[in-house]
Formats: structure tokens, sequence, C-alpha cells
């Protein structure tokens, strides 16, 4: 597969090169960014980000030990950073979970620009749902979340809490929002309805949160986690 044919993901980040390189480069801010949190997270940045991977500080660009590839250029008073999907064909046990991983890709990649631009140094906490979508529900619409535009402010209740924010990104199967209520959070919710090839389908919620005390995350996870196995049961 060609560079042209080959999926990009592109976002551009306020905030200087070297700022976002180092968002790459540094394990501590990478597990603020990269996924969600668990167990396992710590490894999955080694295996990912320092396991035969090969980078060239000098022209910021990085190759991850699958193929993919990561590009940082200066753009304006910002950073433009491309992630360049690995080939399809070269291992068919990754190629039937390609799809998933691009979109995990482009999860992660708004994940890294909220971080550096809103929450530079924070640590995060996060919630995390995860599951089949047998019965086709779509997600967006389920959270009553299809009204929110680009660049305009919403308010609204959200699964019982009053929350202000902004739209932080939007793709074919994924939403983002900026959720005041959780320390200038982030919300990232998708699904896809069962397919032939994935006839389970998929859905998906990460709450990141900030500067919460227990009892408000606590209450968070219960208020989510009934909402969520009510409509996708045997996810977690």
């Amino acid at each position: 597969m060609s560079d042209d044919t080959r999926p990009r993901i592109e976002v551009t980040i306020a905030a200087p090169v070297d700022a976002v390189w180092d968002a790459l480069r540094d394990k501590d801010k990478i597990r603020h960014w990269l996924g969600w949190d668990y167990d396992g997270l710590d490894g999955e940045i080694d295996l990912i980000f320092f396991t035969e991977t090969a980078e060239d500080a000098s022209t910021r660009t990085l190759r991850l030990h699958g193929g993919d590839e990561f590009r940082l250029e200066p753009h304006g008073e910002g950073t433009r950073v491309t992630l360049t999907r690995a080939p399809r064909g070269d291992n068919p046990d990754w190629d039937a979970y390609y799809e998933d991983v691009t979109e995990g890709w482009i999860t992660f990649m708004h994940q890294l620009r909220f971080a550096v631009e809103r929450q530079p140094g924070a640590v995060r906490r996060t919630l995390s749902f995860v599951g089949g979508n047998d019965n086709a529900v779509h997600l967006i619409n389920a959270l009553n979340l299809a009204h929110i535009a680009a660049g305009t402010p919403f308010q609204m209740n959200l699964l019982g809490e009053d929350v202000k924010g902004e739209m932080w990104y939007r793709s074919d199967h994924q939403l983002g929002i900026t959720v005041d209520a959780w320390g200038n959070g982030l919300l990232i919710v998708s699904s896809k309805d069962p397919t032939p090839s994935k006839p389970k389908g998929a859905a998906m919620a990460i709450l990141s949160t900030y500067h919460l005390d227990d009892t408000h995350l606590a209450d968070l996870d219960s208020r989510w986690r009934t909402w969520w196995t009510e409509r996708f049961p045997g996810g977690k």
C-alpha cells in the first residue's frame, strides 16, 4: 500500500513542536493522554512507543514497530501532527483489526491535543466503558449529544449532571466534547452497528477527568456504569 492510500490522521495542536514532541517521548506524559487508565497501560506505552521504534528528533519523526509513523511540523504558531497508518497486508492477524486500530488512533490523537492544549502537566483520571453493540445503539443520539455543533458552547444535563462545554472534534464514528464539571475534562464516545465482518458491532465511552475528588468520581462511575450496562449488556 502506497503512502497515498494509507490512512492519515491529522491534528493541529496550539503548542510548539518541542512541547508536542515531548508529549510523545516522555512516558509519564504519554500515560496522561493515551487510551485510559488500566493496570497494563505502562506496558502498552513501552510496547507501542519504545519497543523497536525508530525516531529522528531532528526531523521530529517517529516510526512505531508496527509501521505507524508520526511526523510533527510547525504550523503557524502551533504544530501539525500527522499519523500515517502502517500498510495493510503484512500481517493478516493485525489486518483484521486495522479499522479498529485506525479508530483508536483518531481517539488518541485528539486526546493528545487535549492534554497538551488544555491540561499540560495535569494528572487525569479516566473512566472507560467498552463493548459490543449488538442492539445497534447510536451512542451519540442515545446520550442526546447530536445537537452539539462545532464552535458553539452547549449546556445540558448529561446522565444526571448539569454540564457545559464545547465540541472538541467529530469524525465519522466519534464525538469528543469538553465537560467543565469534570475539571475541564473530555468525553469521547463512538459506536458502530454490527456488520458481517464485526457481528457484535462496537461502542466506547472514555471520560477523562481532572481534579475530581473520590466521591465525585465514584458517583460519576456509578451513574455511567448503570446507564451503560442497561444498553450494552456484556460490556465493561
